[in-house]
């Protein structure tokens, strides 16, 4: 008899538990997620951080937070809880939880590919003793990571972008502007009377000359196209992605190299950003100087789709507006067609290089 009473009140004990924390688990329970740092660069860590609290005086006997999120963000010591399934990740945790705690753990993520990345949805399981009463909330955050393409190095860039860097540059510091005065000095022989200060002369009692600063006009344009043939359709091909990820990192170390050197620069290509596939809408950033500028350049790339909005000499038409750029044009190929696109951009009183890439190599 007392066996009887002893397994009817394991039993009460069970179904009253089990109700007590369906009810109470997501009482007072809060849990979020979030990447350490909003921008990162390909090939770079970052730290997912994973934080829960319960606010209430009742435990929660066990939570699982179970995600789905882009194979590009690489667990580094948690295999047993990331595993790859369907093209992406599966991941897990697992919290035990007595009252009036907070756990926060921290997920070391490698970040392989360029690309934006949201790793927001999470589906959280909360269960009693027994498991024998479960509960889940289905949890949208906000938990995004924007992974700009690689910049390259010096040995890793093409020779000839060095020579048009190296152009650029010289055409920027060749020629004085004679409306920007950085200065005066003394006068030299061969100085032209025009440069006198003559205001500082009779202050001095000496020659002086104005020193002119050097004018910036060069406005570097990266043109990327997107085709890796002429007879390219739609999305980039498997076996040609990384060819176009490294087109990308020359582009974007292009960009970043002319800014960084105080030129503008701009960033254009028959492709188009996520969401934009099938309007017609290609990259365009123009020209500018600045650090916002940089960000401008190297954000477009992170959300650029390998897929070609246009062809790429529909593409250049479109383009006959530019004036006064130095364009340089990143292709896996050239045609006659697309020669004749460059003569009449140079006609518009533009400087236009093509660099051909070459499939295969890891520059």
């Amino acid at each position: 008899m007392s066996v009887l009473w002893l397994v009817a009140l394991t039993i009460i004990f069970a179904v009253l538990q089990a109700a007590v924390f369906s009810h109470f688990n997501f009482k007072k329970l809060t849990y979020t997620r979030a990447f350490d740092k909003a921008i990162a660069f390909e090939g770079d860590k970052a730290e997912l951080l994973e934080s829960i609290e319960n606010k209430k005086m009742l435990p929660v006997p066990w939570l699982r937070a179970e995600s789905r999120i882009p194979k590009q963000l690489h667990f580094e010591k948690e295999q047993l809880d990331a595993h790859e399934v369907s093209g992406g990740l599966y991941h897990k945790s697992i919290f035990y939880l007595s009252p009036m705690l907070k756990i926060t753990r921290h997920h070391e993520v490698l970040l392989k590919k360029r690309g934006v990345y949201n790793a927001g949805s999470v589906v959280v399981t909360c269960g009693d003793l027994f498991s024998m009463a479960k509960r889940e909330k289905h949890l949208d955050l906000t938990c995004a990571i924007t992974v700009y393409p690689r910049i390259l190095s010096d040995d890793e860039l093409p020779d000839p972008a060095h020579k048009w860097l190296g152009d650029l540059s010289v055409k920027r510091w060749i020629m004085p502007d004679p409306f920007l005065v950085n200065g005066i000095r003394d006068y030299r022989q061969g100085d032209s009377l025009k440069d006198i200060h003559w205001r500082a002369s009779a202050r001095t009692g000496e020659l002086n000359v104005k020193v002119h600063d050097f004018t910036s006009d060069p406005r570097a344009m990266v043109i990327l196209n997107v085709q890796t043939s002429d007879n390219q359709w739609a999305d980039v091909g498997e076996s040609e992605k990384e060819n176009m990820e490294q087109a990308i990192r020359i582009a974007a170390t292009m960009c970043v190299r002319a800014l960084s050197n105080g030129m503008q620069a701009g960033f254009s290509s028959n492709a188009c950003v996520n969401g934009k596939a099938g309007t017609g809408e290609c990259i365009f950033v123009p020209s500018r100087a600045g650090r916002e500028q940089t960000d401008r350049i190297l954000t477009t790339m992170a959300e650029m789709m390998l897929h070609r909005e246009l062809s790429f000499q529909t593409y250049l038409d479109s383009l006959m507006h530019l004036t006064g750029e130095d364009i340089l044009i990143l292709s896996f190929y050239e045609t006659d067609e697309i020669r004749e696109k460059m003569m009449r951009l140079r006609a518009q009183g533009n400087t236009v290089d093509l660099l051909l890439l070459k499939k295969g190599a890891r520059l």
